[in-house]
């Protein structure tokens, strides 16, 4: 009986072992045994460990943000950590992540200068800033409330100054003509529709009726299809029906957005992203801001 049981043993550890160098010849399981120092003995009892890991790493390399995040925990990967011979494995933030959290946390501390924003102290000496500071101040002296606008699809990179460029706008309405409009941090309210269904059509109704509204950072959210048709598809016709003025920024352009919408965890909807992109070509002027990263 013994040596049946040493026999077993030893043909299990000799399929690991075969397991662990077949994997080996993958470059990603390669260069992440290196990394960690891990030897044969370690690596073939821990070979599923570290394809999970593997696994998630591979979705990484081929992902463009958040909103195509393919793993389990979206923003985080598996990655593996050695401690004398265990081998534990925990979630790692990606940059995608990363980042998106530095942006929350800035938004967060500059909500008061937004609020604040005025056309007094707008940064006229930015060349690449003439085109749209021109574009704002002819929409705020045209503005009546009667006549139809249309607002401004305004993308650019990463801290450029694309809010706080439209809050300018939008308070010196306010303020002066005594204009209602909403703005709204667009992943966020996704989240927060999501987890409080008492208040979902009230918001709707109002996010759909509101004189103008502001949908900021759109393309930054993970996509679903409740989010993209029941939400922002219900939103924007609405809008679109009774001409109402809408603006939305975005780190992407109106082509990296509709191939964004199009993409969700279950499935790739070409069709229903048009027809979002259509609208928002209906309500918008497509403009980009060109700047320095007014973050850094």
């Amino acid at each position: 009986m013994d040596s049946i049981k040493s026999f077993s043993k030893e043909s299990l550890n000799k399929e690991l072992i075969k397991e662990y160098k077949e994997n080996l010849k993958d470059e990603i399981f390669k260069n992440l045994v290196n990394t960690l120092k891990i030897d044969e003995n370690i690596g073939s009892l821990n070979t599923s460990t570290l394809m999970d890991s593997v696994c998630e790493l591979k979705n990484c390399s081929k992902c463009k943000g958040l909103y195509e995040c393919a793993n389990k925990v979206t923003g985080h990967y598996l990655y593996p950590k050695k401690d004398g011979n265990i081998i534990d494995i925990g979630y790692v933030a990606c940059k995608y992540k990363k980042e998106n959290d530095k942006l929350l946390e800035l938004r967060n501390t500059a909500s008061k200068e937004l609020l604040n924003a005025r056309f007094k102290d707008i940064d006229i000496t930015d060349k690449n800033r003439v085109k749209l500071i021109k574009w704002l101040k002819e929409f705020y002296d045209n503005y009546d409330g009667i006549k139809d606008m249309k607002g401004l699809y305004l993308h650019g990179v990463f801290g450029s100054g694309k809010t706080y460029l439209v809050y300018a706008l939008l308070n010196e309405l306010k303020i002066n003509k005594k204009v209602d409009f909403e703005a709204i941090y667009y992943p966020e309210v996704l989240k927060k529709l999501k987890e409080d269904w008492d208040t979902y059509n009230s918001k709707i109704e109002r996010y759909s009726n509101v004189p103008i509204l502001l949908l900021d950072d759109i393309g930054a959210e993970q996509v679903s299809e409740w989010g993209r048709d029941e939400v922002l598809g219900t939103i924007l016709q609405n809008r679109m029906n009774n001409h109402l003025t809408t603006f939305f920024t975005s780190n992407l352009t109106i082509d990296e957005l509709e191939y964004h919408l199009s993409l969700t965890k279950s499935s790739i909807d070409k069709v229903k992203a048009r027809r979002i992109i259509e609208r928002i070509k209906q309500l918008t002027i497509d403009l980009e801001l060109i700047t320095d990263n007014k973050r850094k």
